[in-house]
C-alpha cells in the first residue's frame, strides 16, 4: 500500500492505494507534504487537484474503499448524486429500498473512506440542514459551495 499527502484548502489530505485501487482519501488537520509521489497514486492526486481549482466534477481513476457488503452499496448510491447536488438522508435510505434503514445508512455514510470523491458530503438533513460529517461541518459548507452554481452565494 503506497502513501501521500497532499495540500488542499481544507487541510492535508491523506490518499493510499495500490495497484487494485485508491482504498483511503482523508484529510488531516496537518501532516508533511509528500515530495515524491508514488506512480500509482497520482491519477488520483492528479484529478483531486483539478476539483480543487475546480476544473473537474467527478473522478475516474481506480477506486477499491473496504467496507461490508451495505457499506458499498451505500457508498456507490453516493457516486449517483449529481456534482452540485444534495440529497437527504432520508432519500438515501428510499433510493437503497429501505426507509427504516436511516441510522444505518447515516453510519455507512460516515464511514466513507474516500472523503470528497465518494461525496458523502452531499448529503443533508431532511429539513436542509448540514448535520454530521467527520471532517467538520465547516468542511462539509465549504465542499457545498465549492460545488454550487457559480451565481448561488452560499447553500447555508
Amino acid at each position: 500500500m503506497e502513501t501521500a499527502f497532499i495540500k488542499t484548502p481544507l487541510g492535508v489530505a491523506k490518499i493510499a492505494g495500490d495497484d487494485n485501487g485508491i482504498s483511503v482519501i482523508s484529510i488531516l488537520e496537518e501532516g508533511e507534504i509528500t515530495i515524491e509521489v508514488p506512480a500509482v497514486l497520482k491519477e488520483a492526486i492528479s484529478q483531486l487537484h483539478d476539483y480543487f481549482q475546480g476544473n473537474r466534477n467527478d473522478f475516474d481513476f481506480k477506486m477499491n474503499p473496504s467496507g461490508t457488503e451495505f457499506q458499498q452499496r451505500v457508498w456507490q448510491e453516493l457516486l449517483n448524486i449529481p456534482f452540485g447536488k444534495t440529497l437527504s438522508y432520508l432519500d438515501l435510505s428510499k433510493k437503497l429500498g429501505d426507509v427504516k434503514a436511516i441510522r444505518a445508512v447515516a453510519s455507512a455514510n460516515g464511514k466513507n473512506p474516500l472523503w470528497i470523491v465518494v461525496p458523502c458530503h452531499r448529503v443533508i438533513g431532511t429539513d436542509g440542514s448540514l448535520t454530521g460529517y467527520a471532517g467538520g461541518l465547516w468542511r462539509k459548507k465549504w465542499l457545498l459551495d465549492h460545488e454550487s452554481p457559480s451565481g448561488q452565494q452560499s447553500l447555508f
